[in-house]
């Protein structure tokens, strides 16, 4: 019997193998259903690098309280993540994800409407909590709805995605803004996660149908025939599945101060404080800063794609992924400091490649559920993210206090930009050595 797929999911890379739980141009459908929604989601995490000149002039914010604003996205997220894992198993992806994208709907109106610090902080955090389900319901619903083998490429293709609406908050918004003005921009994101929500909810109520008749069916059989999984993994035990056995897990141990530094930081500094970088330290405009910024993101995509195709390659196992991620998070820290040391204008051809060289930090998340059982993998995604965005939130904020502080001691902004950034820099060498030395440390005690 050969496979049942439209000309759409051949090109999307969707094709399916038999089953009676995706139908034609269904696979492409889902897909589609969920990158527009993660697109959001990420051109909203990064939008504020490129408005933050005009919030700024606006609401005269210092650089404490931009990136405490911006962060506020970080801290919602994180906090969202252990509920969201619970509720996407028991109440299923479309209805949860379509609630929290009204939620973000919400809080993108309550940002364009906003008249002071304190009603910007909230719509920020609004804005966090309601896009916090975009990737991790994906990830859920591509387990239980598409072969095995379809897994690793449509977790790329979502990075894909997301690059796409960091390149939205860059030309595309600086262009608009003379008209719009930052807060006709996020009324006008609020419109489109309305229409996202109800997309996602009108076009996969027929497949969360049939899911939910398979997994019923697979339940009064007592097993689930030849194909992918419908329902979600059975519950582990307290002692495979709870958090505390998570945290205290060789693998979680290993890359928690990787993702609270390294991972985190960079996020932090991509979706706020390199373009301000490009304008208080490098001297650019709004106008050629939004066109650095396209660049940057250009080559955050062009990373990605060249992770599809190299991690198949050179990435097969957790080894190979963790030497992957070695050499690309050892570059990160090479270029940094090349950034922090470099004043000249023709500096900002380094945060390209930054850009590159970090896409390979994304194998983390792969390489962490390797290292569990399929049962509790989704649960160590979700706690890993909880780590991630709450560490972007501290060091978002944090780079923006310490920033204050040096400019309190007498430095320029400038020079009080690379201080901060040292600082970071610094930590993030720790939690560099951490990753590659621990594996080390426990292969020793073990001898």
């Amino acid at each position: 019997m050969r496979p049942r797929t439209g000309p759409r999911s051949r090109r999307l890379g969707l094709s399916m193998r038999p089953s009676s739980l995706l139908r034609r141009g269904e696979g492409a459908l889902v897909f589609v259903c969920f990158a527009a929604a993660y697109v959001l989601s990420y051109a909203l995490r990064t939008i504020n690098a490129v408005i933050a000149p005009e919030l700024v002039a606006d609401m005269r914010l210092s650089n404490a309280d931009l990136g405490l604003l911006s962060s506020a996205y970080f801290l919602a997220f994180a906090a969202m993540q252990l509920p969201v894992g619970q509720w996407l198993d028991r109440r299923g992806v479309r209805r949860v994800e379509t609630v929290l994208l009204l939620i973000a709907a919400l809080g993108a109106l309550v940002f364009a409407l906003a008249g002071s610090p304190a009603t910007l902080w909230l719509g920020r955090a609004l804005i966090g909590a309601g896009v916090s389900a975009c990737l991790m319901a994906s990830y859920t619903a591509y387990r239980r709805w598409f072969p095995t083998a379809r897994q690793s490429q449509l977790s790329v293709w979502m990075l894909v995605a997301g690059s796409g609406g960091a390149l939205m908050t860059t030309l595309p918004v600086q262009a608009v803004l003379p008209w719009l003005g930052w807060r006709g921009v996020f009324l006008v994101m609020a419109g489109l996660l309305l229409v996202s929500a109800l997309a996602l909810y009108r076009g996969l109520a027929r497949v969360e149908r049939r899911s939910a008749r398979l997994a019923r069916g697979a339940e009064r059989a007592g097993a689930l025939a030849d194909r992918p999984s419908v329902a979600p993994d059975s519950a582990p035990d307290g002692a495979t599945g709870g958090y505390r056995a998570l945290l205290r897990h060789p693998a979680f141990v290993r890359v928690l101060p990787f993702g609270l530094l390294n991972q985190a930081g960079f996020m932090a500094v991509q979706t706020l404080w390199v373009g301000p970088w490009l304008v208080d330290v490098l001297g650019f405009g709004p106008d050629r800063t939004a066109q650095i910024l396209f660049v940057f993101n250009i080559a955050l995509l062009a990373g990605y794609l060249l992770l599809g195709w190299l991690a198949p390659r050179r990435a097969r196992d957790p080894v190979e992924s963790a030497r992957l991620v070695m050499v690309g998070a050892g570059l990160t820290l090479v270029l940094q400091a090349a950034i922090i040391a470099w004043t000249a204008p023709a500096a900002w051809l380094l945060w390209p490649l930054l850009a590159m060289c970090a896409s390979t930090l994304s194998l983390i998340l792969s390489t962490l559920s390797l290292s569990f059982p399929a049962a509790v993998a989704g649960r160590a995604n979700t706690t890993y993210n909880l780590l991630v965005f709450g560490g972007s939130f501290l060091i978002q904020w944090g780079l923006g206090v310490a920033i204050d502080l040096f400019r309190e001691a007498g430095l320029p902004q400038a020079d009080a930009f690379r201080a901060s950034l040292g600082a970071l820099l610094g930590l993030q060498v720790v939690g560099y050595l951490w990753y590659a030395l621990v594996p080390r440390l426990w292969r020793r005690a073990a001898g």
